[in-house]
C-alpha cells in the first residue's frame, strides 16, 4: 500500500497503543489538535485525553513528566515540536533519563520515547531548522533513531517503543509528506541494524535520515557515468552498526559520510574518525565529510537549501574522491 511518512508514524502509535495500555503521548497540541505535523491526528477519539495529554508550552515539563512516568512503569511518548528546543530539556533528558538506570544500579529504567523533528525545508529560520543529533549521540545512555523511509518510520518507532531505555526519535520535517509503496507486514531489520540501500564497487556513502534520498539520487547520477556507489542507511546512530560500515569500506577503500548537521564536531566527524581508525589499513584516501555549513540556517529559501548537502554536492564530491 502507499503510505505517507507521517501516516506510518501515526499507524505505529495506534498499533502500539492498542497493544500496550501503558503507552501514552504527551506534548504541546498532541491531543485535540493532532500534533504540529499531524502525526497524532485522530488518536484522541480512540484513546481519550488520558492517553493524549496536551501540555503547557514547556519542554522541560513535558520531558520531566515523561521521565517520571517512565520510572513509575508507564511508557510515555513525549513530543517536542522542534529538536531546536532539546537544549531546554538537557537536565531532564541528559542528566536524568540517560542516567537513571546507572544511578539506581539497574533497578529502574526510563523506557520512554522522545519524538521530535529536525532539519531544513520549511524556511523556519535559525531557531527551528537545526539538526542537533550530535547532542544526543554524544550522551551515553540515550538511544537515537533517525528513519529516512516510510517503512523505517513505522518499524523503528515500533521497535523504539519496546526498548528498556530512553530513545530519542528524530523525524525530518522534509519527509512528513513523502509517500512510498510499503508492505508493513515484511519483518524489519533488527533494532540497531543498518541497511545497504545500494551496492557498488567504487565508493561507499554512509548516511541517514533525509540525506539517504540525496545519496541515492547522487548514486543514480554517478552510475550513468560509470561510477558505482554503495549507499548505507544507518537508521539508528545509537546503536551504531559499524560492522556493516566496515564490511562495505574494507573491500572498496574509499568512503564518504553525508550529514545535514553542521560539519564541525558533528555526527559526520565522529563517523569519519571511526572509519579512519578501524579501516585505516584498507583506505586508499582520507574519509571525506559532506555536511552542513557551520552557520545558523537562513529563513531564505535559497540560502537554506544551500546550507546543507544536496544530490549535486554529494555526486561532485564522490567524483573527486574516485578520481
Amino acid at each position: 500500500m502507499k503510505l505517507a511518512y507521517r501516516d506510518a508514524l501515526r499507524q505505529a502509535l495506534i498499533d502500539a497503543m492498542r497493544e500496550d495500555p501503558d503507552i501514552f503521548a504527551i506534548g504541546e497540541e498532541v491531543g485535540r489538535y493532532g500534533g504540529a505535523y499531524g502525526v497524532t491526528k485522530g488518536l484522541i477519539e480512540e484513546f481519550g485525553a488520558e492517553r493524549l495529554v496536551d501540555t503547557p508550552i514547556s519542554e522541560p515539563a513535558i520531558v520531566g513528566a515523561a521521565v517520571g512516568a517512565a520510572m513509575a512503569g508507564m511508557r510515555p511518548v513525549a513530543e517536542l515540536m522542534y529538536v531546536d528546543f532539546v537544549g531546554m530539556t538537557m537536565d531532564q533528558l541528559c542528566n536524568q533519563a540517560a542516567k537513571i538506570r546507572y544511578m539506581f544500579g539497574g533497578q529502574i529504567g526510563v523506557p520512554m520515547v522522545l519524538r521530535t523533528q529536525g532539519g531544513i525545508g520549511r524556511s523556519a529560520g535559525a531557531q527551528h531548522s537545526q539538526s542537533l543529533e550530535a547532542y544526543v549521540m554524544h550522551t551515553p545512555g540515550l538511544r537515537l533513531a533517525m528513519p529516512g523511509t516510510v517503512y523505517d518510520a513505522y518499524h523503528l518507532l515500533r521497535q523504539a517503543l519496546k526498548q528498556p531505555d530512553p530513545v530519542v526519535f528524530i523525524e525530518h520535517k522534509g519527509l512528513y509528506a513523502m509517500s512510498e509503496e510499503v508492505d508493513l507486514s515484511v519483518p524489519p531489520p533488527e533494532w540497531g541494524k543498518a541497511v545497504v540501500r545500494r551496492e557498488g564497487r567504487d565508493i561507499v556513502m554512509v548516511t541517514y535520515s533525509r540525506q539517504i534520498h540525496y545519496a541515492m539520487q547522487a548514486a543514480e547520477e554517478l552510475a550513468a557515468e560509470g561510477i558505482e556507489a554503495t549507499v548505507i542507511d544507518l537508521r539508528t546512530l545509537n546503536p551504531l552498526d559499524f560492522d556493516t560500515i566496515r564490511a562495505a569500506v574494507e573491500p572498496i577503500g574509499k568512503a564518504m559520510v553525508i550529514s545535514e548537521a553542521a560539519m564541525t564536531a558533528g555526527v559526520a566527524a565522529e563517523l569519519a574518525a571511526r572509519i579512519t581508525e578501524e579501516c585505516f589499513d584498507f583506505l586508499e584516501d582520507p574519509v571525506v565529510r559532506v555536511a552542513g555549513e557551520d552557520i545558523p540556517i537562513s529563513v531564505s529559501v535559497e540560502l537554506e537549501k544551500g546550507s546543507v548537502p544536496g544530490p549535486a554536492l554529494v555526486a561532485q564530491t564522490a567524483r573527486e574522491l574516485v578520481a
